[in-house]
C-alpha cells in the first residue's frame, strides 16, 4: 500500500503563525472523503518542547529532526527575525535533506533559513519585496529574483509574501498530485487555485484616483474564459475592452502583474490540465477545447511551463474512468 504523502512543517522560535496555519490547512486537513490523497503532516523541531510564536501563541512539535529523513516535502514557515542564526542542528538537517533529493520550500522570510544553511548560494530565490535588499545584503551569493510570486531552483522553492505562500503551497500540491486536487483544496480555502503575475503589482506605489478600467478588465477576463476554445488574440481582447492594443496591454499588466498573452496561456494550460485529468478525450480534442489549436502547440507549452508532456500528465493525474465517453466531457468554458 502506498504511504501517505509526508510533509514536515519545520518549527523553531520566531516562525510566523499565519504561515503555520496555511501549511496546516493545506496538508493537515483530512479531505480523503472528497477523493483527495492522504497527507501525513508533522511539526518537526530540534525537540518536542513548546515553541513561542508572535501574539502569545505556541506550537507543540510532534517529531524531532530525525523525521525529516522520511519526509517527501519539507516546508519552512516565514520568520520574524531575519538575522539571528537558526539552530545549527536544523541547518545541518536541511542540508542533508537537500542532498537526499527531498523537496524543500520556504515561505516569505523562511528563505533566510535556507540562505543560512548555504542552500541558496548560487541559486535563484525570492522573499517578500520588503526583504529583498536585506537578503541580498546578508547573503550576497544568492541570486535574488525581485518580483516573482514563487520560484524554484534545484528542488528548492521560495515564495514572496503571505498570500504568495498560499500560492506556493497550492502549486506544490498541484505539482505532486495534479490540478484537480489543488483546485479542490483551494475551493475549501475559498482562494484562487493559482494566481498569475509577480509581486511587483503589490509593491507600494501611489494609489490612482480612479479605477475606471478595473471593471472593464474583469469583464475581459470573464469573456476570455468563456471563449477560451476560440483563437483569441490580445487584439481581440483589447477590442472587447474598447481600448487600443497598447493601452489594453499596459492596463492589463498593471492590474494583474502579467501580460495578456501570458495570462491567456496560463488559462489554456489550466483548462488542458482539467481535461486531461477528468476526461479521456483525444489529445487533439483537448488541445482544441483549451484553445491551443494543435496537439503540437499544446505539447510545446506543457514542456516549457510544466516540464512534462500532456500524455505523461494524464498518466500521472487522470481521474477519468477508462469507459468515460469522449462526447460527455465538459467544455472548459
Amino acid at each position: 500500500m502506498e504511504h501517505a504523502y509526508r510533509v514536515a512543517l519545520v518549527a523553531f522560535p520566531g516562525i510566523r503563525a499565519f504561515d503555520v496555519s496555511v501549511i496546516t490547512e493545506v496538508w493537515g486537513t483530512d479531505r480523503t472523503d472528497r477523493g483527495l490523497p492522504s497527507f501525513d503532516l508533522h511539526r518537526v523541531a530540534t525537540d518536542t518542547t513548546q515553541i513561542p510564536m508572535r501574539g502569545g501563541l505556541t506550537l507543540l512539535p510532534d517529531r524531532t529532526l530525525t523525521w525529516l529523513s522520511r519526509a517527501d516535502l519539507i516546508v519552512i514557515p516565514g520568520v520574524d527575525d531575519h538575522v539571528t542564526p537558526a539552530p545549527t542542528p536544523l541547518l545541518d538537517a536541511l542540508r542533508s535533506a537537500h542532498a537526499r533529493g527531498t523537496t524543500i520550500a520556504a515561505l516569505c522570510g523562511g528563505a533566510f533559513i535556507l540562505a543560512q544553511a548555504g542552500l541558496l548560494d548560487g541559486r535563484r530565490a525570492i522573499t517578500h519585496w520588503n526583504l529583498v535588499d536585506i537578503l541580498r545584503a546578508n547573503h550576497p551569493h544568492v541570486t535574488v529574483v525581485p518580483d516573482a510570486l514563487f520560484i524554484e531552483d534545484d528542488n528548492i522553492w521560495t515564495a514572496a509574501g503571505l498570500a504568495a505562500g498560499i500560492d506556493l503551497c497550492l502549486h506544490l500540491v498541484r505539482t505532486a498530485h495534479g490540478a484537480e486536487v489543488a483546485a479542490t483544496i483551494a475551493r475549501s480555502m475559498v482562494t484562487a487555485p493559482f494566481r498569475t503575475g509577480t509581486q511587483a503589482q503589490f509593491i507600494e506605489r501611489p494609489t490612482p484616483h480612479t479605477d475606471r478600467d478595473g471593471d472593464a478588465l474583469a469583464a475581459v477576463r470573464e469573456h476570455a474564459l468563456r471563449h477560451l476554445h476560440e483563437p483569441l488574440t490580445v487584439a481581440d481582447l483589447a477590442a472587447f475592452a474598447g481600448m487600443s492594443a497598447r493601452s489594453f496591454a499596459r492596463q492589463f499588466t498593471a492590474a494583474t502583474g502579467t501580460t495578456p498573452l501570458r495570462w491567456l496561456l496560463d488559462q489554456r494550460i489550466a483548462a488542458a490540465q482539467k481535461l486531461l485529468e477528468r476526461t479521456d478525450l483525444s489529445m487533439p480534442e483537448v488541445a482544441r477545447r483549451a484553445g491551443f489549436g494543435s496537439e503540437i502547440t499544446m505539447r510545446q507549452h506543457f514542456a516549457s511551463r510544466l516540464a512534462i508532456s500532456p500524455r505523461a500528465y494524464r498518466a500521472a493525474f487522470s481521474t477519468a474512468p477508462a469507459a468515460n465517453a469522449a462526447g460527455s466531457a465538459p467544455n472548459p468554458r
